[in-house]
């Protein structure tokens, strides 16, 4: 079902937000911002950090992307907020998404900006974000596809940057279909 601007007011906590996409060519240092986040993840939420993972384009080598460390952390649950939330507060993080087994959070703008999306640790959208990005990581044909539906989505104004994101769903159900991914 497509998105459209009520859905998202439901979940966005600061509504949409009009604008460009920006990629950048792939950074060497991406790889290192996320391990300085995922350790900093590990000492503020111990044993309730199940998993964390880098995830996004900026978890391929080589692939072009928007300048966000994206990181999926595994809570037991997501919608039990007081249970580590005020912790994520404590060291910058920001809630942005409220939705039903998922938040996401931001932090580190405007020089070194965080997605953190805060799962349950065995979520079906946990698996299908590693699913992704391991094809990414193993296909030259899956990356540069991927890539080239970035860059042209990239040249439109967008109401919000969920829009984008769904604009890019059928090239990523497609490449996920590859990666051995059924819904």
């Amino acid at each position: 079902m497509p998105l459209d601007d009520e859905q998202l007011a439901a979940k966005l906590v600061r509504g949409l937000v009009p604008g460009k996409i920006t990629l950048a060519e792939y950074d060497p240092a991406w790889p290192e911002r996320y391990e300085r986040r995922a350790a900093e993840l590990r000492d503020v939420l111990g044993d309730r950090l199940r998993l964390v993972e880098h995830i996004g384009s900026t978890s391929v080598p080589g692939l072009a992307a928007k300048p966000i460390i994206d990181i999926v952390a595994g809570i037991d649950d997501p919608d039990d907020e007081p249970a580590y939330l005020p912790d994520l507060e404590a060291v910058g993080y920001d809630v942005r998404v409220r939705e039903p087994g998922h938040r996401c959070l931001r932090a580190g703008d405007p020089h070194e900006p965080v997605n953190l999306h805060c799962y349950a640790p065995h979520d079906v959208e946990v698996r299908r974000y590693l699913v992704f990005r391991d094809r990414l990581r193993a296909s030259v044909a899956d990356r540069e596809l991927y890539e080239a539906t970035k860059r042209e989505l990239a040249r439109r104004e967008w109401r919000d940057v969920n829009y984008y994101a769904e604009a890019k769903r059928p090239v990523i159900l497609e490449i996920l279909g590859r990666g051995g991914w059924q819904e």
